[in-house]
């Protein structure tokens, strides 16, 4: 009984504690890269399962009884002890493949008969404990093939760089001869004595029937290999990343081997271009919007050790630019504040200390909020943030789970919009593919959402993912708002400035957008179709800025020569359920009032309904010709005619009417007509700043400041007062210079029907 005990227990629970390689594969399991075991082995983690040329060929070298014996092999034993006997010397061992795995489990035991005793012991007890297959499984994982090389995965990747299921019968028989002497054969050296064994295993294959006469002849004719090749290094920052919680492991990823190698390959032409401008680090990021797997995973671009090459940047955070602005557009429109075409005012702005400017420096005056979003213009895009409100803003960003928006919102102010704060690749794309995917979804499920749509994407192959259950509550944004946004980005076509803009012809619609942070330290491009999120990040990492790293020149290329390697998407179906019909007043792009003469039915989101009608279009009366404004007073009420005018404010209009050569200023009334006060006039310069530098010239002398005014009756007179001193008078263009003294001042401006502005500056040198 005690025997039985011991024997029971004589084989410990673990036969091999070897730390293994960190292995991961595409999808369909090619190999993506390897990370070497940490005792300096290319050791691969146990193989699930021996490809069956190598099994017929170690079977044919090393054991052929193997699925008949306990274990040990009795007539092996015999006759090896026989000739070992008549020799003098050990010549022959006799081993089983199960006792060789019990060998390669002890660790270099002497190989006494004591120890062979020992091993058949262990081997039959392995024998009860595993099946054949299993047994031979740990036979081929931990074998020796030379050098530093173990086990058939890591010999078949470095003798013939590919998988052990893809080898030849000459190259599975060589790799099946190998672990006999792994000291004395090994490939590139001993070439006579490693192609004898080859050859007369695939003859012993070929007098067995397991090959035929043709496969023999080819097979001999096959050439050795000659030194080992390296490992695949396809992504090799994502290696890392699951080395750090999954090490030694096998990990099947998602990716898809064939557009990652094509994603490698265009990020190294770009980066041969773009480090010749000292911009050298480049990340990219391709999800599948439906699934949320991974497809394409580059971490930095082939760029050197000097040049931060391990660095992984698509989870560092990074300065955003513009590429947040879709999100405010969605929320606005969600939150039922704006519509997609509503004119949003593009003037100098001020807001305290800040003072936001568009890319190209130059204003429109009124813009429509899609045309904003698509041109990224910077002025809009603050004041739509500082009307919706900071917090609100900040409410949505949070609920997107960006995880580098550390602080609260007052910390961020209203750069938050424009690259304030900072976020990272992987949570941006997440994002945006969330998006797409809540409106899939919605168009897929009778106008339900799924409560966990904003889920992380995922890089493991067997990971499913939880979607959450089907309702009527949207997650974070509506199918609606999503759509128009996706509309709106789909449309861009001048981001930044005209003269960084390149037309790009795609085969496909795509919502897309692009961001530059400030002092041009980083460069995004995000787009994303039905089926697919594409990411990507252009800059430096030790975050050096370089002139002309800006979005639309560096990120968008690698974008849109991302998209065009993937299949064609259709585009997003409309979110009918999510829309109501409504008459749109076409030059505001607000609801139409009963006054607005120029409308078309267009669908909105639902929460637009309440968004205020157009404010811009007012009821004049004019006389029969339409030249001047007239009244009662001064016309006959027959004579009369009354006409919906569209009327901006007056700072609005000045620049406004630059950009828009049809833009009618309203007459002047009549001269014989009692005039109804009506007008309005606003600074244009100063605006809303206080503190104003006056340079100085090469002479030294103090450059005047002048004042701008918009008047919404330009022909009429204005009088101009510093400090209740009147300083001059100006009509039709109402600029005036003036040469203030250090210290703080008040401005007036009084028009000659007795309206008064003021405004107070204080004077720096």
């Amino acid at each position: 009984m005690c025997l039985l005990v011991a024997y029971y227990f004589c084989l410990p629970k673990q036969l091999f504690k070897d730390p293994t390689a960190t292995v991961i594969t595409s999808a369909d399991e090619e190999l993506l890269g390897a990370l070497i075991a940490d005792d300096g082995q290319w050791r691969f983690p146990v193989t699930d399962s021996v490809p069956n040329k190598f099994k017929t060929c170690i079977l044919q070298f090393e054991d052929e009884y193997f699925y008949k014996h306990p274990g040990f092999n009795p007539i092996s034993i015999f006759k090896a002890l026989k000739q070992n006997i008549s020799s003098g010397s050990v010549k022959r061992g006799g081993s089983t493949i199960t006792q060789q795995v019990i060998r390669l489990s002890r660790k270099g035991k002497p190989r006494t008969y004591v120890e062979k005793l020992k091993e058949m012991i262990l081997a039959t007890r392995l024998e009860f404990r595993l099946s054949k297959d299993k047994i031979l499984n740990l036979y081929a994982s931990h074998a020796p093939f030379g050098g530093n090389v173990v086990g058939i995965d890591a010999a078949s990747w470095r003798y013939f760089n590919r998988s052990a299921h893809n080898l030849s019968w000459a190259e599975s028989a060589t790799l099946a001869v190998l672990p006999n002497a792994p000291s004395l054969i090994y490939p590139g050296k001993n070439q006579k004595r490693l192609l004898d064994k080859r050859n007369r295993l695939l003859k012993k294959l070929l007098e067995n029937g397991t090959i035929d006469q043709l496969t023999y002849e080819l097979s001999i004719a096959e050439d050795l290999p000659q030194k080992p090749y390296p490992l695949p290094q396809i992504t090799p920052h994502l290696l890392q990343k699951i080395a750090k919680s999954e090490k030694g492991k096998y990990v099947k990823t998602t990716l898809n081997i064939n557009l990652q190698e094509q994603s490698n390959a265009i990020v190294k032409q770009h980066y041969n271009l773009l480090k010749q401008n000292e911009i050298y680090n480049i990340s990219v990021l391709v999800l599948d919007v439906n699934t949320r797997e991974v497809l394409t995973y580059i971490g930095n671009s082939p760029t050197d050790k000097t040049h931060q090459k391990s660095v992984d940047i698509i989870d560092k955070p990074r300065s955003t630019g513009s590429i947040l602005k879709p999100f405010l557009y969605a929320a606005m429109l969600d939150a039922g504040d704006l519509l997609p075409h509503t004119l949003v005012a593009d003037v100098p702005t001020q807001f305290g200390s800040y003072q936001p400017e568009n890319y190209d420096k130059t204003y429109d005056g009124a813009v429509p909020a899609n045309e904003a979003l698509s041109r990224s213009l910077n002025v809009p895009s603050v004041r739509m943030l500082q009307e919706f409100g900071l917090d609100r803003f900040y409410h949505y960003l949070k609920q997107l789970e960006l995880k580098d928006l550390k602080y609260n919102a007052n910390h961020y102010g209203l750069s938050l919009v424009l690259g304030g704060a900072e976020s990272n690749l992987w949570d941006l794309c997440k994002s945006y593919a969330a998006m797409a995917s809540t409106l899939n979804h919605f168009n897929d499920n009778s106008s339900q959402y799924f409560s966990n749509e904003f889920i992380q994407p995922t890089y493991h192959f067997n990971n499913t993912l939880d979607f959450g259950k089907l309702s009527d509550e949207k997650t974070i944004f509506d199918a609606a708002s999503i759509y128009l946004t996706f509309e709106s980005m789909k449309q861009v076509n001048r981001p930044e400035s005209d003269e960084s803009w390149e037309i790009y012809d795609s085969s496909q619609d795509i919502a897309w957008k692009t961001g530059t942070s400030f002092g041009f330290r980083d460069a995004w491009a995000i787009g994303t179709t039905k089926d697919y999120v594409v990411g990507v990040w252009v800059g430096n990492a030790d975050g050096e800025g370089r002139p002309g790293l800006v979005g639309v020149q560096t990120a968008a290329p690698i974008l849109f020569d991302i998209f065009d390697i993937l299949p064609r998407s259709d585009w997003f179906a409309k979110p009918y359920d999510e829309m109501l019909e409504v008459n749109i007043c076409k030059t505001s792009g607000y609801r139409a009032s009963s006054i607005c003469d120029d409308t078309e039915m267009r669908y909105i989101q639902a929460s637009g309904q309440k968004t205020e009608p157009c404010p811009y279009h007012k009821l004049v009366h004019l006389d029969t010709s339409e030249s001047y404004q007239v009244n009662s007073s001064c016309e006959p009420i027959s004579n009369i005619k009354n006409k919906a005018w569209f009327m901006l404010p007056p700072l609005l209009a000045h620049y406004y009417k630059n950009k828009n050569p049809f833009y009618k200023e309203l007459p002047p009334f009549r001269s014989d007509c009692a005039e109804v006060s009506d007008t309005h006039m606003e600074f244009i310069y100063p605006n809303e700043q206080s503190t104003i530098f006056l340079p100085k010239d090469f002479n030294g002398n103090t450059n005047e400041m002048i004042l701008k005014v918009a008047h919404s009756k330009p022909e009429l007179k204005l009088y101009w007062y510093l400090n209740e001193k009147f300083v001059g008078t100006t009509k039709d263009i109402h600029d005036m210079a003036i040469l203030p003294e250090e210290g703080e001042h008040t401005i007036t401006v009084v028009d000659e029907l007795g309206n008064e502005l003021k405004h107070k500056i204080t004077i720096s040198e």
